[in-house]
């Protein structure tokens, strides 16, 4: 049995059937670390839906921004753009949904010494704070009808993370930290916004990558992520970003979690 990790797939489907053949990929015995962001953008984002909803026994679906918008979007919470208006009008957009409600933010393996989430982990979270505020946001994701506690959250935007927030900003600090941060200050607030060159911003802006924060909490796992394009494939010993670009017309990777080799196809934009 073979682990794999691949980074945002934004719809490239024949990319994503290219490297899963290069890879050698066997749903019957292997398994898949998605960070997320599997739609929008590229070309064939029902067609990649489809197929990883059709192998989800096999995967560990991270949620990424695009996910968390998507589910906005069939609640009514978002006018949705065009990609994202295709998906919905899909016929079984309801067992996807409900599917996709159910997947992670984030997800660890003590045994293979990683863990994933779509946008790293929070510099103030250690692994067992990401590990229990996590679990409060799949319970909300679960919840019967997650319509109230989707549009409260959708309202706010918290940067800081204190144990004297109140529960719900705790919960958007979390699901924000998850799903859509790339920098922070000096102080560890973190910056939602910026999503440029990591080295230009450090130097014009003051900004750091959030796992360059001199005082980020140790993580004993390596953090597998995605989400930031202009980054690329990265990796020291601490982190690995496997969002290599690939609707950007780079390339799609897979890193293997069994023995760090790294396998990546050619994309055309």
């Amino acid at each position: 049995m073979a682990t794999w990790a691949i980074g945002d797939i934004h719809g490239c489907y024949n990319s994503l059937i290219e490297l899963l053949k290069k890879i050698e990929f066997d749903p019957l015995k292997d398994k898949l670390w998605l960070t997320g962001d599997i739609i929008n953008r590229g070309s064939d984002s029902i067609k990649t839906l489809e197929y990883i909803y059709s192998i989800r026994d096999s995967v560990i679906m991270i949620l990424g921004n695009h996910e968390i918008s998507l589910i906005e979007g069939y609640y009514g919470l978002r006018k949705p753009k065009n990609d994202i208006r295709e998906i919905l009008l899909m016929d079984n957009i309801d067992n996807i949904i409900l599917w996709l409600r159910f997947q992670r933010v984030f997800y660890k393996n003590n045994k293979l010494g990683y863990c994933i989430t779509h946008a790293g982990i929070s510099p103030d979270f250690t692994l067992s704070m990401a590990k229990k505020n996590a679990k409060i946001i799949h319970k909300r994701l679960r919840e019967y009808n997650p319509t109230s506690w989707l549009m409260e959250i959708s309202k706010r935007e918290v940067n800081k993370f204190s144990e004297n927030l109140s529960d719900i900003d705790k919960e958007v600090y979390t699901l924000n930290s998850f799903t859509k941060m790339r920098f922070c200050d000096n102080q560890a607030s973190l910056d939602f916004k910026e999503k440029g060159d990591p080295y230009g911003l450090t130097l014009k802006h003051s900004l750091l990558p959030w796992f360059r924060y001199p005082l980020r909490k140790d993580i004993k796992l390596k953090i597998i992520f995605g989400h930031w394009a202009t980054l690329g494939f990265y990796e020291d010993e601490n982190v690995c970003c496997i969002d290599s670009s690939c609707v950007w017309g780079i390339a799609l990777s897979a890193y293997s979690l069994d023995n760090q080799n790294i396998v990546s196809v050619n994309c055309k934009r």
